[in-house]
């Protein structure tokens, strides 16, 4: 192969999401045609298997083979395309190597992680590399945190066409979600409470809303952040902690401070998830924060993470079937308030469910904006948020043919 034979290479194409993207790309842009396209990952009998699998449409594919851990094979890999899409997770354990590789040869990059500690750790060690080769990085675009993501910048827009300014304090509430955690989340966030229960410093990055954000921007305000059961006066219902706050918040800020903080220095942001009125409402509250808070707990301590792992959670490669995804669904509701006390509320919903289906087509329209829509005189080499590198390109792609609605509900 010449170099560069592809603009978009899907490696862990095998993994369950990685399955569902290339079948999602192969229905919205073919092979060989406006995108050129390939299928990577580590075993070749199993990347044939889905090749088969995808049908007669995919017999023109490519096929690639790289290991996540050879250094030598993922160059290989990325001097071929444009852009790499990568479904290998957790990103901790074996995310690195190709990031590495993305960064030494201006490769764009974009993933699904939701690890707020591995993702600092590649700003802290790649970013400087990835702005001098004009490598793009984008984590984050699956359902966390496009929806957040997005969903904040839709709001913002929305303020600025109606009060001139943007809003200084947006809450995001869950409203309603079906679907299930995918087994690859699972096991991210269960190796995150496994560090971070022998990690001090690690405990400490955690609870830093700003620790994906430049080193210059912080805010002097007190960050809200629903830990428990708390009553929301701006919706009149009963909030219980929302599991993704931790990544989308953080990806949020760091939308801000790298659009020059337009948001605000001293934006406020959180995220919940709505329970109900009433003491109906609050006792549901109660018992969501106790099962997550029991779930982490477990996850940390070695015997009860085995039981988890063994017996419980869904493991990596696992997932719902094709109706159960299609029956799946959320509604995100914001609000966002201006410095002047004028206010404004709009809703995100999708039509999948969020870990797989509707995950599945955020991604592929992520990377198809990257390789398709977004240059690089555009937007140069570094480590970018949905939002901040893509904006009305991908809110325009996601409304068209992910299933996504964003939606002005109120304004006064």
């Amino acid at each position: 192969m010449s170099q560069q034979s592809f603009d978009i290479v899907v490696f862990g194409a095998t993994s369950f999401v990685g399955q569902i993207l290339s079948r999602y790309l192969l229905e919205t842009v073919g092979v060989d045609e406006e995108v050129r396209w390939a299928i990577a990952g580590r075993s070749e009998g199993k990347l044939l298997n889905l090749k088969t699998d995808l049908g007669m449409a995919a017999e023109n594919l490519t096929i690639l083979t790289a290991d996540a851990g050879d250094e030598a094979s993922l160059r290989a890999l990325c001097e071929q395309t444009r852009v790499v899409i990568s479904t290998v997770g957790p990103y901790a354990l074996y995310g690195e190597p190709l990031v590495k590789v993305c960064t030494e040869l201006g490769t764009d990059y974009c993933d699904l992680t939701g690890e707020v500690q591995w993702i600092r750790q590649m700003i802290e060690t790649y970013e400087d590399q990835a702005k001098a080769s004009g490598a793009r990085i984008v984590h984050c675009c699956g359902f966390d945190s496009i929806p957040s993501d997005m969903g904040v910048y839709f709001l913002q827009q929305q303020a600025k066409q109606t009060f001139g300014s943007t809003c200084t304090q947006v809450k995001m509430r869950v409203r309603t979600a079906k679907g299930e955690f995918s087994g690859g989340t699972v096991a991210s966030l269960m190796n995150v409470a496994k560090e971070a229960a022998s990690n001090p410093a690690l405990r400490k990055e955690l609870a830093n809303p700003f620790s994906l954000c430049p080193p210059k921007h912080r805010s002097t305000a007190r960050q809200p952040n629903v830990k428990s059961a708390e009553f929301d006066p701006d919706f009149d219902v009963w909030l219980a902690p929302f599991v993704m706050a931790a990544i989308n918040t953080r990806i949020v800020h760091r939308s801000n401070a790298l659009q020059g903080a337009t948001y605000g220095r001293e934006f406020l942001y959180d995220e919940a998830m709505m329970t109900g009125k009433g003491m109906k409402g609050r006792l549901a509250a109660y018992g969501i924060t106790a099962a997550m808070g029991g779930f982490l707990v477990a996850s940390a301590v070695k015997p009860t993470r085995y039981v988890l792992e063994r017996f419980v959670v869904p493991k990596p490669g696992e997932g719902p079937s094709d109706d159960a995804q299609k029956k799946g669904f959320y509604d995100l509701r914001f609000i966002g308030k201006t410095a002047k006390g004028q206010s404004i509320r709009t809703k995100v919903t999708g039509d999948m469910d969020p870990g797989y289906g509707s995950t599945g087509k955020m991604l592929g329209q992520a990377v198809l904006c990257l390789a398709l829509d977004v240059s690089k005189t555009d937007k140069a080499g570094g480590f970018w948020t949905p939002s901040s590198i893509f904006g009305d390109h991908l809110l325009e792609r996601l409304r068209a043919h992910s299933g996504l609605t964003f939606e002005l509900q109120e304004q006064r």
